[in-house]
């Protein structure tokens, strides 16, 4: 089975082919990303984003067919993302994969955003088994699951403010970087002195498996205004502060999970997923602690293609698709999906 996945839920476009053979392998994959036309505005700005996903999305497919060596005809599937994200960015995706699936007759598979970050791990040579714990960090999304299958997810726990990924871009504002600002305030804080600048570690102690990140935020909002200039160590030294207590928090609270779930797995995906530092702690207390940890490619920690062509390719396998081949071409968007309802 062929499936081609379209992702285009916020500022990159991306296309991928999966193939179910030989038990499971990405063909082939492309992704366009948008960061450089939104830096001017220092955000994602919706109308530009989706009306770049229309320009790039013919282009994509054109790619990955080629790099495969498959043909339109071939594809047996297409599966998209429906949400969450920006709704018309996400209308984008679904229009075409629906109007494709349409015109080769073959099952529409709409996808959870989160479920592709979730079960991307699986692309990697090293992949997870059933069931596992997934710690899910992003721009928008910080949460805890408990995955016993495909579409099986129970949240444990979850952010009641920032995510870490959007607590990452806003400090990185305050520090005077660009965006986007979370690869950039990693990087500086490689340069910071650690335990110089004191933040909070919020919820760290609080009993369950819950997060909050806007408190950080304004603690650094305050460090800086107390200087009436800032050098670029200190800029340094604050990253470094910073950066320490969101791994701290994120690593205490995902290796409780496990202890608490009784499993032994761990899945760490999402943008922050790629942060170094937080891999490099996650891993040396997850070894103390006798479990495996899993982290998909860095190239597939970011939004892509390839998490949605195997999901889609995961859920048709199960059984688990809403648009059978002739039954495509109605459709709607998810701008806001809880993934426990996925």
């Amino acid at each position: 089975m062929l499936v081609l996945g379209i992702e285009s839920s916020c500022d990159e476009t991306g296309l991928a082919l999966y193939s179910t053979l030989a038990g499971g392998v990405l063909l082939a994959h492309a992704l366009h990303s948008q960061v450089r036309m939104h830096q001017d505005y220092g955000g994602v700005v919706p109308e530009l984003a989706s009306r770049d996903h229309i320009r790039r999305v013919v282009p994509l497919l054109r790619k990955v067919l080629a790099d495969s060596g498959r043909s339109l005809a071939e594809i047996d599937a297409v599966a998209y993302t429906q949400g969450p994200g920006l709704a018309g960015a996400l209308l984008v995706g679904a229009a075409f994969a629906e109007a494709l699936a349409t015109a080769l007759d073959v099952p529409s598979v709409p996808v959870h955003h989160l479920e592709g970050h979730l079960l991307s791990p699986l692309l990697s040579p090293t992949p997870p088994r059933f069931p596992f714990v997934a710690l899910l960090v992003s721009g928008g999304h910080s949460q805890l699951m408990r995955v016993t299958g495909v579409g099986e997810y129970g949240l444990m726990g979850e952010t009641l403010d920032d995510a870490a990924g959007e607590a990452f871009d806003k400090t990185a504002k305050l520090l005077g970087l660009g965006y986007p600002g979370g690869a950039a305030l990693a990087e500086l804080a490689e340069r910071g002195r650690p335990d110089l600048v004191k933040l909070p570690r919020p919820m760290l102690k609080s009993g369950d498996l819950n997060f909050s990140f806007s408190g950080l935020k304004t603690a650094v909002l305050t460090k800086v205004r107390e200087l009436a200039t800032i050098s670029e160590q200190q800029r340094a030294d604050i990253a470094r502060g910073f950066q320490d207590a969101i791994v701290e928090v994120l690593v205490s609270k995902a290796l409780r999970a496990v202890a608490s779930s009784g499993l032994e797995q761990l899945v760490v995906a999402g943008g922050v997923g790629a942060n170094r530092e937080l891999r490099r702690q996650l891993d040396q207390r997850a070894e103390e602690a006798g479990i495996a940890v899993f982290y998909p490619e860095f190239e597939f920690c970011t939004d892509n293609g390839a998490m949605i062509a195997l999901t889609g390719a995961l859920r048709l396998q199960a059984g688990n698709i809403s648009n059978p081949a002739g039954g495509a071409g109605a459709f709607a968007v998810r701008p806001r999906w809880p993934l426990s309802c996925a």
